[in-house]
């Protein structure tokens, strides 16, 4: 069975890239963007520019834009919808309530601080996680349609249900921007002196904070409650006597499990398990799919 055409709405950093590696890898792509600079740069790629969207359709705009995106568009009856959204939870409420069972939320754990279609990258997507959401409703051949887009540009899949993946996006996305905020601001509030001395650490630690201010106001309050859970376990550790906290987090950060290769059945359930073992999908077989799981002594 030939693969589903793609259409990409919103051709910035995230749309354009997965256009571009669509476009390279020779599937049918077409994209559409309210910026003529993002579609004549869409374009120069190999994707065809238009507002008729088939076969799977993604939306890669902003959380703000997500309900309006399809606007003036027209979309095949039949096409799958899904967005690369850094909630999901409200996203699922929003788009599940417009587009019933051919919605299914999804969410590249990829990026960085640049945006725009200037920041376009055909491979963005390599090696890189993407969360997509398995709920109770979801149509799993729809799903198994957006996972092997993620598969095709060389991302791995995780299954996911959507509140399951907005706590732990809270944790390791939300927070860190929140600290990248904090560490800066305190930095600036230190001197002249402190900044002019700023090498690598505050670089790393800060990086993610040079991203849009829309951007993150975004993904931080569209996540609000998972988010402050989170960063009240960090301030919890912030009183732990520092020695320990040093030691423990070192310790997580340098830990490699490994992996060890499994095949799970085409399952809610069993693909669940896998993403909650901290597993992701890589293949897609016939009845099965073949990822792997950390290999824990």
């Amino acid at each position: 069975m030939p693969a589903p055409p793609v259409s990409v709405v919103g051709l910035g950093q995230l749309g354009g890239s997965l256009a571009a590696a669509l476009a390279a890898a020779g599937r049918p792509v077409s994209g559409w963007d309210v910026d003529p600079a993002a579609r004549d740069a869409a374009e120069d790629a190999g994707v065809a520019i238009r507002r008729e969207l088939t076969g799977v359709v993604v939306l890669a705009v902003p959380l703000p834009a997500m309900a309006t995106a399809l606007d003036g568009l027209r979309i095949d009856p039949g096409a799958t919808v899904t967005d690369l959204g850094s909630v999901k939870a409200p996203v699922l409420a929003e788009l599940g309530a417009a587009h019933g069972d051919r919605y299914v939320g999804g969410h590249p754990m990829c990026g960085t601080e640049r945006s725009g279609h200037t920041a376009v990258d055909p491979t963005l997507f390599a090696g890189a996680r993407w969360a997509l959401c398995l709920e109770a409703d979801t149509d799993l051949r729809r799903w198994l349609r957006v996972a092997e887009i993620a598969l095709a540009v060389g991302a791995e899949v995780v299954p996911v249900t959507a509140a399951e993946h907005d706590d732990a996006v809270a944790a390791i996305s939300a927070v860190p921007h929140l600290l990248a905020a904090a560490v800066a601001a305190a930095a600036g509030q230190a001197g002249p002196l402190a900044l002019s001395l700023a090498a690598g650490s505050f670089r790393d630690a800060t990086r993610v904070i040079g991203s849009d201010p829309a951007f993150v106001t975004a993904l931080v309050t569209g996540n609000a409650g998972p988010a402050a859970t989170a960063l009240d376990r960090v301030r919890a550790q912030l009183e732990r006597p520092w020695p320990e906290l040093v030691a423990d987090g070192h310790a997580v950060r340098v830990a490699d499990a490994g992996r060890r290769t499994v095949r799970v059945p085409l399952d809610r359930a069993a693909l669940l398990a896998l993403g909650r073992a901290g597993g992701a999908v890589t293949r897609r077989l016939a009845a099965f799919v073949e990822g792997w799981v950390p290999d824990r002594p």
